[in-house]
């Protein structure tokens, strides 16, 4: 698949029967992946944003959710980490700043280090906030 790693390395080696923030801290600790410093670092900007988010493992990723699934990782990019924001009901947040895609229900934020996290973090803060009032 173009673009993406097929590398079963990055993957955590086995199942975990936790929920939420543990779920998370564990699968993390068994992440093996090139851009594992910048996926803490953008997991702690979107947790830190808003207390009202959450986290969990879901489609064998850490993810974000309030009241409905905001966002997960997607671990298999490859050159860059990809976040997948979720959107509901036709309600869609543009910002141009940092995400793409031109779907109905989703758009994808990709982070190319950690100077790159760090120029958009007050955008990703607002962003995440401003995905919380739709």
């Amino acid at each position: 698949m173009d673009g993406y790693s097929t590398n079963k390395d990055i993957m955590p080696l086995k199942k975990l029967s936790l929920n939420g923030k543990a779920e998370v801290d564990e699968f993390i600790n068994q992440l093996n992946h090139p851009y594992k410093e910048e996926i803490l670092l953008l997991r702690s900007i979107i947790i830190n944003a808003n207390s009202d988010i959450t986290e969990r493992v879901k489609w064998n990723a850490p993810s974000f959710y309030s009241k409905n699934d905001m966002a997960a990782f997607n671990l298999r990019a490859k050159g860059y980490v990809q976040i997948i924001f979720i959107f509901y009901d036709g309600k869609m947040l543009e910002d141009s700043s940092f995400l793409q895609g031109s779907w109905k229900d989703r758009r994808e934020a990709r982070f190319y280090g950690v100077e790159d996290i760090k120029m958009k973090q007050s955008a990703l803060e607002q962003f995440v906030n401003n995905w919380l009032s739709l």
